[in-house]
């Protein structure tokens, strides 16, 4: 199935301005005009759609926010956009009051947070006013049919991994995985992965997340034996430690598989045991020119996720074209099977809130990645 190129929301031309910093807690962002006044006296505006943006400003995480508040910041300059009124409302004072006020304050669109235990509490607020949510987590059980996930989630990045993997005749697969609720997420990720590529789950087994429990549980998948390819569904120091126990630096197989967690970790291509792995990840093909535009601007790097913070804002942009201020958000606008164009690729909402993604697969090589699968361009049907 093909992009409809009315739908597919446009990436704004990079400008580079000099000086933009982020706007304080409770204030619009630089673009449309600001507005010193506190969130408890924000004005009735008739002609713009406003549109609150629900990070951590301080904290142990105000460095994350911090990034998501630029790049909403930067997709508004870039698009000169006129139509939307972004204010930001600081996460670490607690979601819930933070959604209070913006749904007070009369938005109509909440974009985050960045937390999956955020979610729950934020929503309860705002679905009383008919506000959706559109949030950066990655976590698939906190979507619905008013909270749209944008994080990448196991299953988008799983399915991809599986279905080359399964392109390339591995049948038999086993699953290493921690205990938890991202562990449980990937299992059930996997195995529905697997059978939908016409594959069998052989074997698996279960740690804590702690440096012996990975690696004794690596050494008995290993004796289960009779599986081609196996998945670490942890990040990559745990890679690091389960990929020796698994196989010899060297050998062709079994195929080890890996998580979205591994995407621009150094150690993967450093670790002799992880070559020739493959996982999925979302394509840096424009990351670079966005991250040189935000250093321009803000005189830092900014943390990868923040392209989410762009790209929904991308998206509210294009659904504002039809949507009368002061209206509520017309949330079906966000369930689109022709999907919609970011600097993360493409991508669409399912109607129960669930992303889904164009990944690329990565292949583990020495001293780095390769694309071995690039990001297809549109969806299948």
């Amino acid at each position: 199935m093909t992009f409809n190129r009315r739908n597919i929301v446009m990436l704004g031309a990079v400008v580079l301005i000099a000086g933009c910093k982020v706007i304080p807690k409770g204030t619009p962002t630089p673009a449309p005009p600001p507005d010193d006044r506190p969130t408890d006296a924000l004005p009735a505006d008739q002609q713009r759609h406003r549109i609150a943006l629900l990070v951590p400003l301080s904290g142990p995480n105000a460095a994350v926010g911090e990034s998501f508040a630029n790049a909403t910041t930067m997709a508004l300059l870039d698009t000169n956009a006129q139509s939307i009124r972004i204010t930001t409302y600081d996460t670490a004072g607690g979601a819930a009051a933070a959604a209070t006020r913006a749904v007070r304050d009369g938005n109509k669109l909440i974009l985050g947070p960045l937390q999956g235990e955020e979610v729950a509490p934020v929503a309860t607020v705002a679905r009383s006013a008919r506000v959706p949510l559109i949030s950066y987590a990655s976590d698939s059980t906190v979507a619905a049919r008013d909270v749209f996930v944008m994080g990448t989630v196991p299953a988008s990045s799983l399915g991809r991994t599986v279905g080359y993997a399964r392109g390339r005749g591995i049948t038999r697969f086993a699953i290493l995985t921690p205990n938890g609720d991202y562990g449980a997420r990937a299992r059930v990720a996997f195995d529905q992965a697997v059978v939908a590529a016409g594959g069998t789950v052989v074997a698996s087994e279960g740690y804590d997340r702690a440096n012996p429990s990975v690696i004794s549980a690596a050494r008995r998948l290993k004796t289960k034996g009779g599986f081609e390819a196996m998945l670490i569904a942890d990040g990559a120091r745990f890679a690091v430690l389960a990929a020796p126990q698994l196989k010899a630096a060297g050998t062709a197989g079994p195929r080890i598989l890996g998580t979205e967690l591994w995407s621009g970790e150094a150690a993967i291509g450093s670790t002799p045991a992880l070559r020739g792995s493959w996982f999925a990840a979302i394509s840096d093909s424009r990351f670079k020119a966005f991250a040189d535009s935000y250093q321009s601007r803000f005189g830092s790097l900014p943390h990868r996720v923040a392209t989410q913070g762009y790209d929904s804002v991308l998206l509210t942009i294009r659904i504002a074209r039809d949507w009368r201020p002061g209206t509520p958000f017309p949330t079906a606008r966000l369930v689109d099977s022709g999907g919609f164009l970011g600097l993360d690729g493409p991508f669409r909402f399912t109607s129960n809130g669930l992303i889904e993604r164009a990944l690329e697969v990565r292949e583990a090589r020495a001293g780095g990645v390769a694309v071995v699968s690039p990001a297809p361009d549109k969806f299948g049907d």
